[in-house]
């Protein structure tokens, strides 16, 4: 069990070690944070925890700025665009009136196939 413990804080200290910019890493150089956390697995990861991991200061990276209570304020959001309440209402009649021609066609298809059924087959049961 220790030895999976070591082998996990080797990896995340290398990991963070390698990912972290190389202005903001504390008391000695990325390359010689690398080396340590290699060479000395157990030592070198708990001093990068301690003493070389950067101290993060900074809030999210967005793209757009939020305040640091509201996280993304739904004002702060980006949008592509608002429809007024014409432009809405006009969407809506035209999806209903695409709707009711859509059935209409479905209905007259339906009925012209029973028809055909009809014409071939006499004797069948009308509902």
């Amino acid at each position: 069990m220790p030895f999976l413990i070591e082998i996990g804080l080797l990896v995340y200290c290398l990991i963070d070690a390698i990912q972290s910019d190389e202005g903001s890493i504390r008391n000695l150089p990325k390359t010689v944070w690398i080396f340590l956390i290699i060479l000395v697995p157990l030592v070198g990861g708990i001093a990068w925890l301690t003493v070389g991991r950067p101290v993060s200061t900074r809030g999210r990276d967005v793209p757009w700025p939020s305040t640091s209570t509201a996280g993304f304020p739904e004002y702060e959001r980006p949008r592509r665009y608002a429809l007024d309440e014409r432009e809405f209402q006009a969407g809506v009649e035209r999806s209903r009136q695409l709707d009711e021609k859509m059935m209409r066609d479905w209905e007259a298809q339906l009925r012209e196939r029973e028809s055909r059924l009809k014409d071939e087959d006499p004797q069948a049961p009308t509902a």
